[in-house]
């Protein structure tokens, strides 16, 4: 494969890319877990959001497993693979009501936020890999707005 980025720092970018995958598998778990679950006067709001947010995190995991095949590489897909790769935790929450779950939606997306915006950089820079660079600022915008959102839930 010759798309002009070396085949070791391909492999770095998929590396990196794999463990996104595993998180936004986790968070897409985490989401339908809120959507299935959520209770309380607002729970028809909540369900509809979370359905809606599920849908999007189930279609940015089918493009970040595209963007690692692109790379020449075959994408993580079980879930033995993405608990070794993910840096999310899961959590038993207190309550079903929806404060808990926006909570630790909210603290999942702003760690995926983080992970993302330290790999901008790495991967333009340091791999010559300006696509996956982009792929991953267009990601980072999502996961922003979707930060926003619940945090004015809970204000």
């Amino acid at each position: 494969m010759n798309i002009g980025i070396a085949e070791n720092n391909r492999k770095k970018v998929a590396d990196e890319l794999s463990k996104l995958l595993a998180n936004e598998y986790v968070l897409f778990t985490k989401t339908k877990n809120a959507h299935w679950n959520v209770e309380g006067l607002d729970f028809y709001d909540k369900h509809q959001l979370f359905d809606n947010q599920a849908n999007q995190l189930a279609s940015t995991i089918d493009s970040v497993a595209e963007r690692i095949r692109t790379l020449g590489f075959a994408a993580p897909a079980s879930l033995k693979a993405f608990l070794e790769l993910t840096t999310l935790q899961e959590t038993v929450l207190d309550s079903n009501k929806s404060t808990e779950f926006i909570k630790d939606l909210l603290s999942a997306h702003e760690t995926i936020i983080l992970q993302l915006r330290s790999n901008i950089n790495l991967f333009a820079d340091s791999y010559g890999d300006f696509g996956s660079s982009d792929f991953i600022t267009s990601l980072l915008q999502e996961h922003e707005k979707t930060v926003w959102i619940l945090s004015s839930l809970l204000k």
